[in-house]
């Protein structure tokens, strides 16, 4: 009938966090129904010692059995307490909500980071972002909720500024502008796997350093033009909440007056961060201290027992790794801290902490959603379907055979698919390598350019896969932000964001390996794609 309006229903949107509660008991029940139709795959691995050719065969773990469910209850605690971003995150807030409160990053965001150009502010945090993966994944606990407390200062929109570290991080992992973590995680699983072929085959840490610093730069422009040209004007403006500065409080004065109280806060502002400067020069003087061997009382963050540098900075055992999130909150604190001193905006402990807790309140839900997904990341790892997947991935390179450049597509592609279900890169180069590298070498392609390809299909498609356990940082702080508090940032809708950027991306990083090859360019010092 005419006139007559069209009902329409309400579209009903789930929170994250049960989402991930029923995606935590669709893995359970999956893992149910693959148990019982025996699903397995067999890979090969390399004992260290022997260097020869081990065969594991690896089965779907019922999680619906009595051993599945009582791993779920007891571990419960275990999986959260050790779920590395929820630890990262605490103690990297710690330093940034003091560093807040006493005014310091509103200041010098105001000061300086307003002065460059939106342009160049992505490409700095993209950059930054990026290279931040020389030590794991620090850059998701660090970089998203300090770019949102910088963009939200400058009237930008805190969820650009998320959107461009996460995806910084996370599609550029695995590059950067010196060797770092991931060559020691994968260059001894290479050096294995080549001498399949060649017992006599060198692997330096530095093999792919060249590689690395070119690909670094051209993703973040890449990057950059994405996130200015596609991604920031979907997400739009920052709408600005009512109510008045922070450092300013509302006062009808005359000109005379408020000019002279400008004067004074300027003066105070410029004495708190010269204050801020001089503890940020001490703690990074010290912090360098820490990493030089051999001096008086020196090389704290170092793991002695190694024998070369390089591994006793980014070894398993590394202090180095394991303290950095912690020094770099500490150096914001401190820098906070001499700000709020000079500046005079500390007037006494009690008034410190209680603005410090306030903006630690923001990630509180946060925890909740941490708790969830390391339930689910944990019950996924244990049904051992994510191996499988890789596995069957590994041997369909080996069963198709091909050799060249359609070898070294097919690899990059069937890689980036796998990191989907497993995220650790030297967990999937374990099973991918034994199979890439000896075929990369029989089609004269060196090893040092199959780990080129196995670093490129890592970070393709890693801000796309919720298994992913940074990825929760990321998406806690788009529902932070999210200036709709009736309709939360999904799972399916934080990644809708970044597909642009994993598209692009992905063709970027495909369009750098096949040019590097053909070319035959030096992708380290001495070293070519080819033999």
């Amino acid at each position: 009938m005419k006139g007559k309006k069209k009902l329409r229903l309400k579209k009903f949107y789930f929170h994250p966090i049960t989402i991930f509660l029923i995606l935590s008991l669709i893995v359970v029940i999956l893992s149910g129904v693959l148990s019982k139709l025996e699903m397995q795959a067999t890979y090969n691995t390399i004992n260290r010692t022997t260097k020869d050719l081990e065969t594991t065969i690896v089965s779907v773990e019922n999680m619906l059995s009595f051993d599945g469910m009582k791993f779920i209850i007891s571990n419960a605690t275990t999986n959260f307490i050790s779920f590395a971003p929820l630890a990262s995150l605490l103690v990297a807030l710690i330093g940034l909500c003091i560093a807040e409160a006493t005014g310091f990053i509103e200041v010098f965001s105001k000061r300086y980071i307003r002065k460059i150009s939106q342009t160049q502010l992505t490409f700095i945090i993209l950059f930054v972002a990026t290279v931040s993966s020389l030590i794991n994944e620090i850059g998701y606990a660090i970089l998203i909720p300090l770019i949102a407390m910088v963009y939200e200062t400058n009237g930008k929109n805190p969820l650009t500024g998320i959107v461009t570290a996460f995806c910084g991080v996370a599609f550029g992992y695995g590059v950067s502008i010196f060797v770092g973590s991931m060559e020691v995680s994968l260059m001894d699983y290479t050096k294995n796997a080549a001498s399949l072929i060649d017992k006599t085959m060198h692997i330096s840490l530095t093999s792919n350093l060249i590689f690395i610093i070119v690909a670094s730069i051209i993703l973040s422009i890449v990057g950059t033009i994405i996130i200015e040209k596609i991604i920031s004007p979907k997400l739009g403006k920052y709408k600005v909440p009512s109510g008045i500065s922070k450092t300013e409080e509302l006062r009808i004065i005359d000109l005379e007056e408020e000019e002279q109280h400008k004067i004074e806060r300027e003066k105070k502002e410029k004495r708190g961060l010269r204050f801020a400067l001089i503890a940020g020069i001490i703690g990074i003087v010290i912090f360098i201290y820490m990493v030089i061997p051999n001096l008086p009382n020196s090389g704290m963050l170092l793991d002695m027992k190694e024998k070369t540098y390089l591994n006793q900075v980014f070894g398993d055992n590394s202090y180095f790794q394991d303290g950095f999130s912690y020094m770099i909150s500490l150096l914001f604190l401190f820098m906070g801290l001499f700000y709020g001193i000079g500046a005079k905006t500390i007037n006494n402990d009690k008034e410190l902490f209680d603005k410090a807790g306030e903006y630690m309140k923001k990630a509180g839900s946060i925890i909740i959603l941490i708790f969830v997904v390391s339930q689910f990341i944990a019950i996924f790892k244990r049904t051992n379907i994510g191996t499988i997947m890789v596995a069957w991935l590994a041997n369909l390179i080996e069963y198709l055979n091909f050799s060249g450049i359609p070898l070294i597509i097919l690899t990059l592609i069937l890689i980036s698919i796998g990191n989907l279900f497993v995220t650790t890169p030297g967990a999937k180069w374990l099973i991918f390598s034994p199979v890439v590298v000896p075929m990369f070498m029989q089609s004269n392609i060196s090893p040092q350019f199959a780990q080129i390809v196995m670093r490129a299909g890592d970070s393709m498609t890693n801000g796309i896969t919720p298994l992913l356990a940074c990825f929760v940082i990321y998406l806690g702080y788009l529902n932070i932000y999210n200036f709709d508090k009736s309709t939360p940032v999904t799972i399916s809708r934080s990644i809708k964001i970044v597909t642009p950027y994993f598209a692009i991306i992905s063709l970027t990083w495909i369009l750098i390996i096949i040019g590097w090859y053909i070319l035959g360019l030096p992708i380290g010092p001495g070293v070519y794609p080819t033999i």
